[in-house]
């Protein structure tokens, strides 16, 4: 069976190591030279040391309201996976298509794609806008730079579908998260005079016991009812480094954390009792060493939730169109939250599942990939085509 368009570029955006830790531009350029060749110009945003780079194009009267078609070119990385394939060449087994980006998300990309030439065709009374982000996988930093220019364009559309793996099931909530990173400056020395010293490592121990006693605490107090699994807020270590030698005592420390707050509770608030619980604690211990010794905590960033909204057009079209009107909430974090901010509706929904994304032989299933774009294809002749 030949290969459709739709498989064909997403054979070619997979090809792109997009990795968080390396450049897109080849990528977004390829997508910009595609786009060119079907007469759509496009923007191509650009980070602030150039590596990498967002795309905004626009298909249809600019000047007036419609939707936005969204998805991230980067991907998480592969190291320490055992594939069976090549992550970045595109390889078909039993119906399924393997590779790096293959469900999260360059499938929506490649499918929003194969619907251009007929978008093109169409005389649309409401526009199309394609964005195209950086980053979605580490700091989101891309869907700021989009939702940034947005703003200074006061583009202000009706809504928003973001295509990120959901077996193209409707989803119109998920939690927050935030990223944090903790350091701790202890005081050296030898390890046979222990009191001469404040070992971070300790001190992190300590620090790590209290996020453990505030997620237990928040484990207690479940929200009922939730759309969430689970239904609380959550708490994750990521990483800890600290200390040089076994026989010195360790000078610094710094652990990476994470929360993922449950809509209804906040941030701050928990935020600030990790505070009055870690000043307790050390300020005593610190008092001896002022001012060598302390604690510092920076936020690395922090991803808004995306709540339901009243009468979203994104969800009726899409519930119209596939006759099943339900949606469900996540607990995973997408760039919805960023354009929520806009003031305007958004819907995830996509193709391929979650349950493959930053998976070892990653992989979409080809029967999602034709379900995706003959959704593509209705709803936007559903909406704003003449």
């Amino acid at each position: 069976m030949s290969e459709t368009e739709t498989e064909k570029l997403l054979k070619k955006l997979v090809s792109f190591d997009t990795t968080s830790s390396k450049p897109n531009r080849a990528c977004i350029n390829f997508i910009r030279d595609y786009l060119d060749g079907h007469g759509v110009k496009s923007e191509v945003i650009a980070s602030d040391d150039g590596n990498k780079a967002c795309l905004w194009a626009t298909i249809g009267p600019a000047d007036k309201p419609g939707i936005v078609l969204a998805g991230h070119s980067d991907v998480v990385p592969t190291e320490g996976q055992n594939w069976t394939s090549d992550p970045f060449t595109l390889t078909e087994r039993n119906g399924k298509l393997y590779g790096r980006g293959s469900c999260d998300m360059k499938a929506f990309i490649a499918c929003v794609l194969a619907v251009v030439p007929e978008l093109v065709k169409q005389k649309r009374t409401t526009p199309v806008h394609l964005a195209f982000t950086h980053d979605e996988e580490t700091d989101m930093s891309g869907a700021i730079r989009v939702t940034d220019h947005m703003r200074r364009h006061n583009v202000k559309p009706e809504w928003v579908w973001i295509g990120e793996p959901t077996s193209l099931r409707m989803i119109d909530s998920h939690k927050g998260v935030a990223a944090f990173i903790t350091d701790i400056t202890g005081v050296p020395g030898h390890s046979g005079q222990p009191d001469k010293g404040l070992n971070a490592i300790e001190l992190s121990a300590r620090f790590i016991d209290i996020l453990q006693q505030t997620a237990q605490s928040k484990k207690d107090k479940p929200f009922s009812p939730s759309r969430f699994s689970p239904p609380y807020t959550t708490f994750n270590l990521g990483t800890i480094k600290g200390g040089t030698a076994e026989n010195i005592i360790a000078e610094h420390c710094n652990i990476h954390w994470q929360v993922r707050t449950h809509p209804g509770d906040d941030l701050e608030t928990t935020l600030a009792m990790i505070d009055r619980a870690a000043a307790t604690e050390f300020k005593p211990r610190f008092a001896a060493f002022t001012p060598h010794a302390s604690m510092k905590t920076c936020t690395c960033f922090d991803i808004p939730p995306l709540l339901p909204t009243p009468g979203n057009p994104g969800q009726k079209i899409i519930g119209q169109v596939t006759g099943k009107p339900e949606t469900e909430a996540v607990s995973f974090a997408t760039e919805g939250g960023f354009f929520q901010k806009l003031g305007t509706h958004v819907v995830i929904c996509g193709p391929g599942s979650i349950d493959q994304a930053h998976q070892p032989d990653e992989f979409v299933d080809k029967s999602q990939l034709v379900s995706c774009v003959d959704l593509i294809r209705q709803v936007l002749l559903f909406s704003g085509a003449a």
